[in-house]
């Protein structure tokens, strides 16, 4: 019983941790999985600003100008919910790039790889559904099949969220490249704490397999004995 609950409680944080990431920017503001930062200067005039990246989107944050004659701040505003990264004119504004460099520092075809993160989501809630029945036992006091189910769902959840971090830090990796390449280091990326909740919810889909394995092979054993000894 208490090796079911500890499977519980790392399913469901790992439930919490890719819910989370998933709901990232523009959703959730304080949610993203990397940020653009610009620092333009000048003897007449600067200008910084930053771009948060979500799995549906992005926020921008204020612009800060400022000259010598007068200073101004630009509305900050997010993106509408959807799939891809869509850039316009305004992001490339804010980051004080031209539209072309924009288009070649993110790719939509490339953040559209990102619609894992609500599937690996909705498979680890399906496997914390399931292990729910771990808790009740069978007349024999086990719980074989709830494990057996447990741990096929589970299993897919794991290797989905695992490819979900890779695919967050592939294209963290490949923005930070574009960045570096077209920009001339007038824009910097920074790491969000969305990957490190995906991070987060891999490991715990990992343990609460290895626990549930362990579970499922010594019932397996247990059912083994008693059938010798009849």
């Amino acid at each position: 019983m208490f090796a079911t609950i500890i499977i519980l409680c790392l399913l469901f944080i790992a439930f919490l941790l890719l819910l989370l990431a998933t709901l990232s920017v523009p959703i959730i503001k304080n949610i993203y999985l990397f940020t653009l930062t610009t620092n333009v200067s000048s003897f007449i005039e600067s200008a910084s600003d930053n771009v948060k990246f979500g799995v549906w989107g992005y926020c921008i944050s204020g612009v800060n100008v400022g000259g010598i004659i007068s200073g101004s701040v630009i509305a900050a505003e997010c993106s509408k919910v959807h799939l891809g990264y869509s850039l316009d004119s305004t992001v490339a504004s804010a980051l004080s790039i031209g539209s072309n460099e924009l288009a070649n520092v993110v790719s939509e075809t490339t953040t559209a790889a990102l619609v894992l993160h609500p599937i690996a989501c909705a498979m680890t809630f399906l496997t914390l559904f399931v292990s729910l029945f771990m808790l009740r036992r069978g007349s024999n006091g086990t719980a074989r099949l709830p494990s057996l189910m447990t741990l096929g769902a589970g299993i897919l959840a794991t290797l989905l969220t695992t490819v979900v971090f890779l695919i967050d830090v592939i294209v963290v990796a490949v923005v930070r490249d574009h960045v570096k390449d077209n920009t001339n280091g007038i824009v910097t990326l920074d790491w969000g704490n969305a990957g490190w909740m995906t991070l987060g919810a891999t490991i715990a889909l990992w343990l609460s397999m290895v626990i549930t394995c362990g579970g499922v092979c010594a019932c397996g054993l247990r059912n083994r004995r008693k059938t010798e000894k009849f």
